[in-house]
């Protein structure tokens, strides 16, 4: 069975630069774990993974049916008609001779009867009935392609774990927006309520002729803007839903049960960089699949290396019934056989052959430099980032608290008549997209320390 290269490519292409990064759990979170785990017994292009195992795993099977004997009976039976024709006067021949004898001895001891031989060279009403065996002794193509064959089921597993980490990554950064748009939603409902206090309180404003009529209109025409906002994160929350459900393999409207924890974050101290990206390069699965790849690879090189060196041997037999006419008497036939084959000349094809492997070997650990060379640089993208959402969550937090702040002086002037509706509106204003910064800030960290972890591939 020779092997063809585009086993060991096909494994290489399964390794798209989009995919390189290989995501760990990303949350203390025991909602949020139940649901990764759920999305890794559901997911439909998970499944997709798993038969694709699978069916790697029959052309192992296959690889290794080869090893035992060959077992197959082959019944053949022949009618012919016309021809070519085998004459021989052997009866013109002998008969003369036959009959001068037995005038001699005085007896009729010899046939002078013999007919001349007229028979068709295809043979008809001829069968030949038989069991056929034969066993290889010897062959290097059955030896190495079953070990290509392993080494490629181990690729095609170590994708399936590339996959599953994506999996457990695209789950959490899913859960984590859909609890951002959540937050989103309360901080526009607060902020309706504050206004409608608002509109009530300038329409005593304007009964008690404290105030005139547009401060009551400005107000509602604030609410038709947060109202506006309020239905797009709605609409954002039913999206994230339907997204998060469909990595379940769920309905897409099924509810989803909320972790507030996850909201609650505190610093972390700052890991060291060059541990994690050597980290990452002990337990990036990719790394993993690739090797495998090469190793694969390197065999293919063997096996062409041991066609063009050594031969291979087999033994067999066949034993059945051979004749005119299925009758079965004295048709019976046994023959042993002992086999080599031993290609001494191909016009320099296994030449060929042994330099297109080898330069398979060398294209597969230049993509494995490469590709350790990759999963550095996200480590160190993934680390600043992480870095940088962190110091803008701070920041974000220190903003809220002082929106926070000026927003209930001015709320308690403009109630006293010591200050003028625009003011009150810029800073109620800016109090939301305060709030609305730190929550995205919130979700920021959440989901740069989940791609972190999946850089690294911790607790792979």
């Amino acid at each position: 069975m020779k092997l063809s290269y585009k086993h060991i490519r096909y494994l290489i292409l399964l390794l798209p630069v989009s995919a390189l990064a290989q995501p760990a759990p990303v949350s203390q979170s025991t909602i949020l774990d139940g649901y990764v785990k759920e999305g890794l017994a559901n997911n439909l292009a998970l499944r997709q993974e798993s038969l694709e195992i699978s069916r790697v795993t029959e052309s192992l099977n296959q690889a290794k049916s080869l090893f035992y004997p060959r077992v197959a009976f082959n019944p053949t039976y022949s009618l012919a008609a016309g021809g070519r024709r085998l004459e021989f006067p052997v009866g013109d021949l002998l008969n003369p001779a036959y009959k001068t004898l037995n005038q001699i001895i005085g007896s009729d001891k010899f046939p002078t009867n013999i007919e001349n031989v007229n028979q068709l060279l295809a043979p008809n009403n001829f069968h030949d009935t038989k069991l056929t065996v034969q066993y290889s002794l010897f062959n290097t193509d059955i030896q190495y392609n079953y070990l290509i064959q392993k080494q490629l089921v181990s690729a095609q597993e170590a994708r399936k774990r590339v996959v599953e980490n994506e999996l457990r990554y695209n789950i959490a950064t899913a859960y984590y927006q859909y609890l951002q748009t959540l937050d989103a939603i309360r901080i526009f409902d607060n902020s309706r309520q504050l206004l409608n206090s608002l509109a009530r309180l300038n329409e005593k404003f304007v009964s008690n002729n404290v105030a005139t009529k547009e401060v009551v209109t400005s107000a509602r025409y604030e609410i038709s803007k947060v109202d506006q906002q309020l239905a797009v994160a709605q609409k954002n929350r039913e999206t994230a839903r339907a997204y998060f459900n469909f990595l379940l393999n769920r309905d897409l409207t099924t509810p989803i049960d909320v972790d507030s924890t996850l909201t609650k974050i505190l610093p972390e101290a700052k890991e060291n960089l060059h541990d994690l990206q050597q980290t990452a390069l002990h337990s990036r699965q990719e790394l993993s699949q690739l090797g495998n790849s090469l190793q694969a690879a390197q065999t293919a090189v063997k096996l062409n290396e041991a066609n063009a060196k050594i031969p291979n041997v087999y033994v067999g037999g066949n034993a059945g019934f051979q004749g005119y006419g299925y009758t079965f008497q004295n048709q019976a036939y046994v023959v042993a056989q002992v086999g080599l084959q031993w290609d001494i000349f191909r016009g320099y094809e296994k030449r060929s052959k042994i330099q297109q492997a080898k330069i398979q070997t060398e294209a597969l650990q230049t993509r494995v430099s490469e590709v350790q060379r990759q999963i550095q640089l996200q480590v160190l993208q993934a680390y600043y980032d992480l870095n940088a959402a962190t110091e803008s969550l701070v920041a974000t937090q220190s903003g809220m608290l002082n929106a926070d702040q000026t927003f209930r002086i001015i709320d308690s002037k403009y109630r006293n008549g010591q200050s003028l509706l625009i003011e009150f509106l810029r800073y109620q204003n800016d109090q939301l997209t305060a709030q609305l910064q730190h929550s995205l800030a919130r979700t920021d960290v959440l989901v740069k320390r989940a791609a972190l972890d999946r850089a690294v591939a911790v607790g792979q």
